[in-house]
């Protein structure tokens, strides 16, 4: 990992899968490849149409997308992460796509170096959890819209995602060392507060109101939820290692900051165990929102 790349391009090619190659792949394969698909097929995209993917992270929908759009096509990267875009200019140059790529470094609520009616389709996938005005995201989405054209996008609904447990820590039972684990729940909860981070701010419901109020003429919106009673097994130092978000330090990182040797010790001795041996709730929300604007739209 290259220490001199911003924090976005850290976490996706680090934190996130607390640096094991291994996981990554397996995490592609199991949901991430699968989500970037949905996504794609829900857009209804064309051979020959732009699309327009805000938030590109590591390319995953953009750089799935070209095979869609074909030789005619074009496919738009955009991300706030300079860094980011790099390593998608490399996998498009990488996959002789680059000709039929442009690259912008822009937020998802001002997207204003796109010209009005610039794209066929937008895709997001996991953005509008880090933007505040997420009306102004989709206000922006339908402006670079041609009339008729689509958005496709997938977000977290992470405010579905808790069961209210406070005797769960990252799924875990950790009822018998509750007072240490309150003193790393709250590091978590102090740089991301429930209800007005943006992360924590919306629900499925608000995805809705806000498609429709930014003038898209159709909208629809799957919500998936799962719960499932165990976890895929992970190695101590892995969990250590990762992080939630690129906003937030590694439960290793928050542990360090709160917690004093003994305090880690007992939390280590007890909570190792259920992390290795998979002893832990998995829960996911998430949702599909597509949307269509109106053929007789102006930009």
């Amino acid at each position: 990992m290259s220490e001199d790349r911003d924090k976005w391009h850290r976490w996706l090619t680090h934190g996130r899968f607390g640096g094991d190659a291994e996981l990554r792949e397996r995490e592609l394969t199991r949901f991430l490849y699968p989500v970037r698909d949905e996504v794609l097929d829900r857009s209804g995209l064309q051979p020959g149409e732009t699309l327009l993917d805000v938030g590109s992270g590591d390319g995953l929908i953009g750089l799935g997308a070209l095979d869609r759009t074909g030789p005619a096509g074009h496919v738009i990267f955009s991300d706030i992460s300079r860094d980011l875009l790099d390593h998608c200019r490399d996998a498009a140059a990488a996959e002789g796509a680059l000709t039929r790529c442009s690259f912008v470094l822009a937020g998802a609520d001002s997207l204003e170096v796109i010209p009005d009616a610039a794209a066929d389709v937008v895709t997001t996938r996991s953005v509008l959890i880090y933007v505040k005005d997420k009306a102004a995201a989709f206000a922006e989405f339908h402006r670079v819209l041609r009339p008729g054209g689509r958005v496709s996008i997938f977000e977290p609904v992470n405010v579905l995602m808790g069961d209210g447990a406070t005797s769960r820590f990252s799924g875990y039972d950790v009822a018998p060392v509750a007072a240490i684990a309150a003193k790393l729940r709250a590091v978590y909860e102090t740089l991301q507060p429930p209800g007005t981070d943006p992360m924590l701010d919306f629900d499925d419901r608000d995805l809705v109101r806000l498609a429709s109020s930014a003038g898209f003429g159709e909208v629809s919106l799957e919500l998936q939820v799962t719960v499932r009673a165990s976890r895929p097994p992970m190695p101590w130092e892995r969990f250590l290692a990762t992080s939630g978000n690129p906003l937030i330090p590694s439960i290793g990182e928050a542990m360090d900051q709160v917690l004093d040797a003994g305090e880690i010790r007992q939390l280590t001795d007890h909570l190792r165990p259920l992390v290795e041996a998979g002893t832990g709730q998995e829960r996911r929300a998430v949702a599909y929102l597509t949307a269509v604007k109106s053929s007789l739209s102006t930009p």
